[in-house]
């Protein structure tokens, strides 16, 4: 048998490429901001996650250049062993402040958060349930957990109430598990309706805040401040590395399940602590979040104002509910997707095409900041109107 056990890559990368589901990178060669120069080209940035503005912020870049002369550029080590800094525990601090939780603990991304959490919480013995439109993050947490996964249509409480009276029973811990933002639609999970469910059947609750923080509830808090659910016992998991514009991930919940984390997440034991920069740059975020309130002002203006023109000028455009920052149009296929986001380009706008199977149907999204300024977001309007799509 002389078959190459390689072999099959080449075919599949051939599949990938005939379903027009083929990615790769694009490289951006300036500060992150409302404008960057991508390949070259000036354009106007409307596919970041950086909603306020702040990767860019010279006070997150001081604040880690601060950090770095203090401690050096890496942690060298695992939080148990040689990683942890006093940095570490200020940040933790912070956001179980922001959050109004009794405790926090940072890991090195969000991903390594919701895999650490999801497997310390349940195992093989257990059940999760999950919505369909869930991060990869959650799903690959709930995989690795080995405990029976239990998908249900998106943000159908009805269906899921159902599932909970088929299985709770069979199963000794149960684990609802939702974004609060869902990232490539721009919508919101009924988090007050998921409260009571966990409640009534005695659930735990693990809500992916990445797209929140910093950006929902009158202070920034998210989702949970959002609808009005602070102080309800929850699992709140986040992301550093968007509105906050560094880098890393946090868990936020009561002080024993933060303390059970630390002992049994095993994407945060074993893995080498945040590093003194990025930790300092989220710190110095969190900071700005909570004393400048105008910039979360600005970005909802600024959503708001997108909002106004398409509905004037774009009647037609197959827009995605959304009450985000993040605003959708599904077009027909992938082949479309990625002609209109070509066409995007090549007028300074930079929105990309997102396909299956990252979403079950194929779209351009368009991402909102606090810096955008009226001429950028008249500008892509103007644009979107003379494509006809």
């Amino acid at each position: 048998m002389n078959q190459n056990p390689y072999a099959w890559i080449e075919e599949s990368l051939a599949t990938i490429h005939r379903a027009n589901w083929y990615r790769s990178v694009q490289t951006i060669h300036s500060r992150p901001g409302a404008k960057v120069l991508l390949s070259g080209q000036e354009v106007i940035n409307f596919a970041s996650n950086d909603y306020l503005g702040l990767a860019g912020d010279e006070r997150l870049q001081t604040a880690a250049i601060t950090a770095i002369q203090q401690f050096g550029t890496g942690s060298t080590g695992s939080r148990l062993l040689s990683g942890q800094r006093e940095l570490h525990r200020d940040l933790e601090q912070g956001i179980a402040s922001t959050k109004q939780t009794q405790d926090s603990v940072v890991f090195s991304s969000g991903y390594l958060a919701n895999i650490g959490t999801i497997t310390a919480l349940v195992s093989k013995r257990d059940l999760i349930l999950s919505d369909q439109y869930n991060h990869s993050s959650l799903k690959s947490g709930a995989i690795l957990s080995g405990a029976t996964i239990v998908e249900y249509p998106h943000n159908s409480t009805a269906v899921l109430r159902e599932k909970l009276q088929q299985q709770r029973k069979k199963h000794r811990r149960c684990l609802l598990i939702t974004d609060s933002v869902f990232s490539m639609d721009g919508d919101l999970c009924p988090l007050p309706e998921l409260l009571d469910l966990a409640e009534e059947f005695n659930c735990m609750l693990l809500l992916d805040e990445a797209h929140a923080t910093g950006v929902m509830g009158k202070t920034g808090a998210g989702c949970v401040e959002h609808f009005g659910c602070t102080g309800r016992e929850l699992i709140q998991i986040g992301t550093l590395s968007k509105a906050l514009g560094s880098l890393g991930g946090y868990v936020a919940a009561s002080n024993a399940l933060i303390d059970f984390l630390r002992n049994r997440a095993p994407s945060w034991i074993y893995t080498t602590a945040l590093s003194p920069a990025d930790t300092a740059a989220a710190l110095a975020a969190i900071k700005i979040v909570q004393q400048e309130p105008q910039r979360r002002q600005q970005l909802w203006q600024n959503v708001d104002y997108l909002k106004q023109l398409i509905k004037e000028h774009l009647p037609n455009l197959q827009l995605l509910p959304t009450e985000s920052p993040i605003l959708c149009f599904q077009l027909s296929d992938a082949g479309t997707a990625l002609k209109a986001g070509k066409q995007l380009r090549e007028a300074g706008i930079f929105a990309p095409a997102i396909r299956p199977p990252t979403v079950p149907t194929s779209r351009i999204r368009i991402t909102m900041m606090a810096t955008h300024e009226k001429e950028h977001i008249e500008k892509l309007v103007e644009v979107l109107k003379a494509m006809q799509l």
